[in-house]
């Protein structure tokens, strides 16, 4: 026995690896994704990615902070841009479109108009969203739902989210309950078109 327990280890003869063993794994890592039937708005969808975009609009936003700009822009409905959103691993990423159609993969994107948006990225600072339990294709009306409704408190980093000449509080404000579109012409670049976007969830 002493011996046997002193030699070197060794592979024994290979067996092909069956259909069945490779489900069994693929469930086992959770790389499994249960059937649906996609909405035509989304983009990209794996185990853990959901990638959409929202048609232009108009929503009802809300701001705190205690800043006089806070104030004055709270509780008003607004225009808003055509959005790309992303999800991954229950976190949300926002981008805008310059033009209100379905972008392709090498569609250049813009920054996010928003406080709690993070320029470089799109991550959106969760704060009061309340996030829904589930992510999938189905439900992708509710993160865009818990998005508007949470409260926009804050600047998140350096990069500009407009270039309109008052700034932030001055773009919003010129369109608090008009309606007329969303001036995309104010929206500043991304420097990422959607591929990157939707690729950069290699390096999260």
């Amino acid at each position: 026995m002493q011996g046997e327990r002193d030699q070197a280890p060794y592979l024994g003869p290979g067996q092909s690896l069956t259909t069945a063993f490779l489900r069994s794994l693929t469930q086992g890592l959770g790389s499994t994704i249960a059937p649906e039937i996609l909405p035509e708005n989304v983009l990209v969808r794996t185990p853990d990615l959901v990638v959409w975009w929202s048609n232009a609009g108009r929503r009802v936003m809300f701001f705190e902070g205690g800043s006089k700009d806070a104030s004055a822009l709270n509780g008003h409905l607004y225009p808003q841009p055509p959005l790309v959103f992303k999800v991954y691993q229950r976190e949300l990423f926002v981008r805008a479109l310059e033009r209100n159609i379905r972008p392709s993969a090498d569609t250049p994107l813009k920054t996010a108009p928003y406080w709690n948006t993070e320029g470089p990225r799109g991550l959106v600072c969760a704060g009061t969203m309340r996030i829904p339990q589930e992510m999938r294709a189905d439900n992708i009306s509710a993160w865009e739902s818990a998005f508007f409704s949470s409260s926009f408190t804050h600047p998140s980093g350096a990069v500009r989210l407009t270039s309109h000449p008052q700034g932030f509080a001055g773009l919003w404000l010129s369109l608090a309950d008009r309606e007329e579109p969303f001036p995309t012409e104010f929206l500043t670049d991304a420097r990422q078109t959607l591929r990157q976007f939707v690729d950069t969830t290699q390096e999260q």
